[in-house]
């Protein structure tokens, strides 16, 4: 029995890393395509840019470290419910 939840305890941790990961780069496309509509140009790569007035770059910075936060949170929370179920459904078939 100790081993079943070892393996759903990494289960869980396997899962939530490849959604954390695929929401990380959806998220990151969303606010990249964003950005460019609002502001007319393309999202910043670089910090140190010179073109890049300071506030460009603080709103950059807040937008993206909030929407990290986010989707790690959602996806940490989806892989939750995913391994539930399928740990519920583990548990009917025994």
């Amino acid at each position: 029995m100790a081993d079943n939840e070892t393996e759903q305890t990494l289960a869980v941790k396997i899962g939530t890393i490849a959604l954390t990961f695929a929401a990380g780069w959806a998220a990151q496309k969303a606010v990249g395509l964003i950005w460019k509509r609002v502001t007319g140009k393309p999202a910043p790569t670089k910090a140190d840019d010179p073109e890049l007035s300071l506030v460009q770059a603080t709103v950059f910075a807040a937008v993206a470290a909030g929407t990290a936060v986010l989707v790690k949170r959602m996806a940490a929370k989806g892989a939750g419910r995913v391994a539930a179920r399928i740990a519920g459904k583990a548990r009917a078939a025994v």
